[in-house]
């Protein structure tokens, strides 16, 4: 029962809308007020009573596939179709109607289509785009609709502006597409025969013109040739031999000859020996005429005198009567050893380049390239020695002296130095520390520091001051390449510098006549060597290896029975002392640094722990000496890089951060306690800001003795954690494979 129709009853239309807006249908042409918007719709965007509004897009509704626009899913993908459509001819005595050829394309972007017909020669029909491309209306009674994808299949017929085209088939890519759509595309159709295009190629077949058109086009073997030249050694010998040089050029088959005039011949240089042209294979009593040899041959020549009234008259030969053939070479023609006849002249091939060796071994399968001597070997060059050392100058300027008349300074391996130069904390500097080797004890106990530079092996020794000792330290060598001793000084050959391949622990060195023992290394020189082995021959794992496998087995079942006596408790561990005095006095020719690596390879290291509460005093100490009270700073950069709140950073962020504001501390004391508060590569930053700020949580006063304790114990852990046990059933296993076995003492 329908609800009557009173006030309150009546449902309101305009509720849930939120357009209300009104196109504008009525517009003045011409002064004149007319209906202009036909296809606008009404209030709010609905259409009116029996309005229909052609669609804008292709078939697809918005909101199906995928997010991105047609334009840009289906940018440049078109769909290709041949078809054909049937014109009638009126008025024509050789046919009654045509069959025309074309391609439909199918823009999958923005549904246009173009239709395209192919043109043929002489057809005598505008041909080319017969449609433009764009959106194609169907046929009435539905012009108010446009062709889609869904439109198009093979061996059907579409009307396109009163004109029937037939599909007849398409490509591969629109066969896939429209199968994936889920079309059933159809058997691809055969076009009907043109008549009057097949009688234009009976015709065509059956005329014989007394002109002949034909095509010598060279084009394609210059543009697949282009740049190509093929390079032969060769001489010519009219009593003294000349040397030259043959160029082939394979984009138009022409010869170029340069000869090669060494310096002094006494003969005038000239540009080339032959001119670039094709060479004829044979040569001729006389010189042909320019115009004599050509493509084709002329018949009947009539000039103006005779018929001036028509002007020239001429007809071709297509037989070609009386033409002239000449056999020109080919690169077929060129091989080494054989000869090449440059107009009379015996020119013999000897040798090619790479190139040319390639392109005959890829086009002909040609393998023997041989050269041919066709003269006896140069005489070697008489020595030329170099005048000795005077004395100014370094080796390297004076020899730059002798090699050119205006010397030049002579030049730094400037690879080198970039690739070994320092670079952050990474100072490229082997440090040794050692003694002087001299009967006077008072030298004995000087206590030196070796520095080699690797960015230019140089050296530089630096003396430690002793207190009471009556010798004053520091520089005791500055910095520079220092020579190796026993080498004459005025010589011809450069002298032989120092490397860093002459230091390692146990090394004597002689710098100034002045005999050096390397006692030991810090931890840095150990690591780079160890890094580096392939450059040190002394940290090589390798190289000590098979110096200790060489040792012969009764000297093994000795080793195995010595550091089974020394572990009485079967701790797995003997003290290194014990195991390096047995290696230095085996046979093997082992150094104490390589001593020193097979220790530290096998080592049980422990590092000393510091006492933290004197690292936060020093710490604090020097925080107030300097001062420095951007704590606040530092807890609002802290709370900064914390973006999950944690209130926890890695330890690179806030050495980071340290840095950032030239926090006055030493790197190893700013190490030591981000190493102290550091928990699983986090820091929780309050507690570190809260132990370093001495303005809000001050430490007890520290003595200056607890500095310099602090300060030497620092110094010991820079020189690297020594090495106290050794891991002797490793070291049994590794250098020996032997298996270990604490209990069995009789091996």
């Amino acid at each position: 029962m329908a609800l009557p129709f009173l006030p309150g009853n009546s449902p309101n239309k305009r509720l849930g809308k939120e357009r209300f807006h009104k196109s504008q249908h009525f517009d003045y042409s011409n002064g004149v007020p007319m209906l202009v918007g036909f296809e606008k719709p009404g209030i709010g965007g609905e259409h009116l009573v029996g309005q229909k509004i052609k669609p804008k897009y292709s078939v697809y509704p918005t909101g199906e596939g995928s997010g991105s626009p047609a334009w840009v899913t289906f940018d440049k993908q078109v769909l290709c179709f041949d078809a054909y459509f049937q014109e009638t001819v009126p008025e024509a005595q050789s046919e009654t109607y045509r069959i025309r050829k074309c391609k439909i394309y199918f823009f999958l972007e923005d549904d246009t289509i173009q239709v395209v017909e192919p043109e043929y020669k002489n057809s005598g029909i505008p041909q080319g785009t017969l449609i433009h491309r764009h959106r194609i209306p169907l046929p009435p009674p539905n012009e108010d609709q446009f062709y889609n994808v869904f439109h198009f299949n093979i061996n059907q017929q579409m009307v396109m502006y009163s004109r029937t085209f037939t599909v007849t088939d398409c490509d591969s890519f629109t066969r896939n597409f429209l199968t994936k759509l889920g079309v059933y595309v159809n058997s691809p159709a055969t076009v009907p025969d043109d008549p009057y295009s097949s009688l234009r190629e009976q015709l065509e077949k059956s005329m014989r013109p007394l002109r002949p058109y034909e095509r010598h086009d060279t084009r394609r073997q210059f543009l697949d040739h282009d740049r190509e030249v093929l390079c032969f050694n060769c001489f010519w010998d009219d009593g003294d031999s000349r040397e030259l040089i043959l160029h082939y050029f394979l984009a138009d088959d022409t010869i170029e000859i340069r000869e090669v005039i060494p310096p002094n011949s006494g003969r005038d240089k000239v540009a080339k020996f032959l001119c670039r042209c094709r060479l004829p294979k044979h040569f001729p009593a006389k010189i042909k005429q320019p115009g004599e040899i050509t493509d084709h041959t002329v018949l009947n020549v009539l000039t103006s005198s005779i018929m001036s009234t028509m002007g020239d008259r001429y007809m071709l030969d297509s037989l070609n009567t009386g033409a002239v053939h000449e056999d020109f070479y080919k690169d077929c023609d060129l091989i080494i050893g054989g000869e090449v006849n440059v107009f009379g002249r015996r020119v013999i091939l000897t040798d090619c380049d790479d190139f040319t060796k390639h392109y005959y071994r890829s086009k002909y399968g040609i393998e023997d390239f041989t050269p041919v001597q066709n003269k006896a070997p140069p005489a070697p060059k008489p020595p030329r020695p170099l005048p000795p050392y005077i004395g100014f100058g370094s080796e390297e300027d004076s020899l730059g002296s002798c090699l050119c008349l205006l010397p030049k300074p002579p030049q730094k391996d400037f690879h080198k130095f970039m690739e070994k130069d320092r670079y952050g904390l990474d100072s490229k500097v082997l440090t040794f520390r050692a003694k002087m080797i001299t009967a006077d004890p008072t030298d004995r106990e000087r206590v030196f520091i070796i520095s080699f530079y690797l960015c230019d092996d140089t050296i530089s020794v630096f003396e430690r001051p002793q207190r009471n000792s009556g010798v004053l330290g520091g520089r005791f060598l500055a910095r520079g390449r220092v020579k190796k001793p026993g080498q004459e000084l005025f010589k011809s050959e450069l002298s032989q510098y120092f490397t860093a391949q002459d230091l390692y622990v146990g090394a004597t060195l002689c710098l100034n006549s002045i005999n050096f023992q390397l006692l030991d290394a810090d931890e840095y020189t150990f690591n780079y060597m160890e890094q580096h082995a392939e450059e040190f021959p002394k940290a090589n794992m390798g190289t000590i290896l098979s110096k200790l496998r060489s040792i012969p087995e009764e000297k093994q079942s000795e080793i195995r029975k010595f550091v089974t006596l020394s572990d009485p408790s079967n701790t797995g561990f003997i003290p290194f002392e014990s195991i390096r005095s047995l290696l230095l006095g085996l046979d093997c020719d082992l150094s104490e640094h390589e001593v020193l690596v097979l220790g530290r390879c096998f080592s049980e290291r422990e590092q000393p722990k510091m006492d933290v509460g004197l690292m936060l005093a020093v710490a604090q100490d020097f925080l107030k000496k300097h001062p420095f009270e951007q704590f606040p700073k530092m807890a609002r950069a802290f709370a900064h890089q914390d973006r999950h709140k944690t209130c926890r950073l890695p330890t690179n962020q806030i050495r980071t951060i340290c840095k950032a504001f030239h926090l006055p501390l030493s790197n190893s004391l700013l190490e030591g306690l981000l190493s102290e508060f550091a928990d699983g590569g986090e820091i929780d930053y309050h507690a570190f800001l809260a132990g370093i700020n001495w303005v809000e949580h001050p430490t007890p006063p520290v003595m200056p003795k607890d500095i310099l304790k602090f300060e030497v114990s620092m110094r010991s852990d820079d020189g690297g954690a020594a090495v106290k046990n050794i891991n002797y059933s490793a070291f049994l296993q590794d250098v020996f494979s032997l298996p270990s076995n604490s209990g069995d003492t009789s091996a």
